[in-house]
């Protein structure tokens, strides 16, 4: 089962894209985080998804908040999707312990060995203010996480 609202968001400590290591924790007090779940880079749901996150930036740096994308893929891999679509967010690696991150949200699929397209807005408090958990094959709405972040 997903994390709910009103729970405090686990915290965690991941590799990006880059090799940098990413913890939650270090956003508190500082930024909201729109933490959003995605199956797998270089497909064609999440890759249109993360590049229509892309193209819409700003509207997560105007509401004072870091956007963070967690997949199942390696460090490598992630790097170079992120070239690729030009990705500038943190693509975060929960390759190994494998999908230790996704199962503390309650999104790891484990029939299909990934995470499914779970979202968490979490204030900065580190408390989950908003969720959403589609489908392997259903594309999230990046409007509705905008609203969510406008009740902050």
């Amino acid at each position: 089962m997903a994390i709910q609202v009103g729970e405090k968001a686990p915290d965690f400590e991941l590799k990006d894209n880059h090799g940098k290591t990413v913890k939650l924790s270090d956003f508190r007090g500082q930024q909201n985080v729109v933490l959003l779940f995605y199956p797998f880079a270089f497909t064609g749901v999440c890759t249109g998804e993360l590049c229509e996150l892309r193209d819409n930036l700003p509207k997560f740096a105007d509401r004072d908040t870091q956007l963070l994308a967690v997949s199942n893929d390696s460090v490598p891999t992630l790097r170079v999707f992120a070239e690729q679509e030009g990705l500038e967010y943190p693509l975060l690696s929960d390759f190994w312990p494998h999908g230790e991150v996704s199962r503390a949200y309650g999104v790891f699929a484990e029939d299909k060995g990934c995470a499914v397209r779970g979202t968490f807005v979490i204030d900065k408090e580190g408390v989950v203010r908003w969720t959403v958990v589609n489908g392997l094959p259903d594309a999230r709405d990046l409007n509705e996480y905008v609203k969510a972040l406008d009740t902050l």
